[in-house]
């Protein structure tokens, strides 16, 4: 996604009194990168070195530790690990984002799918905190198709999952949604805030997954992933784009951002059905 992820506030702090600024040799940007993947099973070395290296740094700076300690805080403390992962990941802050490209999910795309299957499977890869796959299930329901979808969400991050499950958002997240589907599918709170519905939550099944190393689910109607295979290297994008391929069924979609041509498509078996929407031919 030029399209990008719009960047969540954060509260200011302080630096402490003794801080010292300073460079961390590469050397031990790269144990620190092999520590991680052993003690928590996230491998770092797919994602772009240089922007994990820098967001790792920040926080080292927050706390002025090294590494090797920074370490030791992830290993200690769970939200420390929980604020580590969210620097990691981008997150959507925004329904129906670039909502041109939804409104041809809704017109058509869906539509062929319900024509095809009678139990439409829908997966949100890299969810979030829930804004993706919950537009997907409001145009499932007006459509009138809720009755026979399941959406899967999954991300790496449980911090954003679970604001997922709890599915109350900050108006800006709606700048892109309709007046009447805020009207028929979001409850607006006393703090000005808006809960989705929870006729519309029974669409979606939340789930932790690292796209990287664990198994992707068979026979897909849909993949919806956006704005996150940017964040890999290379050899990491190309992977994920074979197994979206193999976890889709024939006829199936792959709806990627607006950043995220895949130029090899022919190979993985996609024929180009829209602009960065994608149908598996063979």
């Amino acid at each position: 996604m030029s399209e990008e992820r719009s960047e969540r506030k954060t509260v200011p702090f302080r630096l402490p009194s003794n801080f010292e600024w300073k460079e961390f040799p590469q050397e031990e940007f790269e144990w620190f990168v092999k520590e991680v993947e052993e003690r928590f099973g996230i491998n770092l070395s797919s994602y772009k070195p240089q922007r994990v290296k820098r967001r790792t740094e920040l926080l080292l700076r927050k706390y002025n530790v090294d590494y090797r300690k920074y370490l030791e805080m992830l290993v200690q403390s769970k939200k420390h690990l929980d604020e580590f992962l969210d620097k990691m990941t981008i997150n959507v802050t925004e329904f129906f984002r670039n909502s041109e490209k939804w409104w041809e999910l809704r017109d058509d795309v869906i539509p062929l799918i319900s024509q095809n299957t009678l139990r439409m499977r829908f997966w949100s890869a890299g969810c979030s905190s829930g804004e993706e796959p919950y537009s997907l299930a409001i145009l499932a329901h007006e459509l009138k198709l809720s009755y026979k979808t399941k959406i899967l969400a999954t991300d790496i991050d449980v911090g954003v999952l679970r604001k997922a499950q709890e599915g109350v958002y900050e108006e800006r997240a709606l700048v892109s949604t309709p007046k009447e589907y805020v009207e028929k599918y979001f409850e607006r709170l006393p703090d000005g805030r808006y809960r989705i519905k929870d006729f519309v939550k029974k669409v979606v099944e939340f789930r932790r997954h690292d796209l990287l190393k664990d198994p992707f689910e068979k026979n897909l109607d849909l993949i919806v992933c956006r704005n996150v295979v940017i964040y890999f290297e290379p050899e990491a994008k190309n992977k994920l784009y074979k197994k979206f391929a193999e976890s889709l069924k024939v006829g199936g979609f792959l709806f990627v951002g607006n950043t995220e041509r895949i130029f090899n498509y022919r190979e993985l078996g996609f024929e180009v059905y829209r602009p960065f929407i994608y149908r598996k031919v063979t």
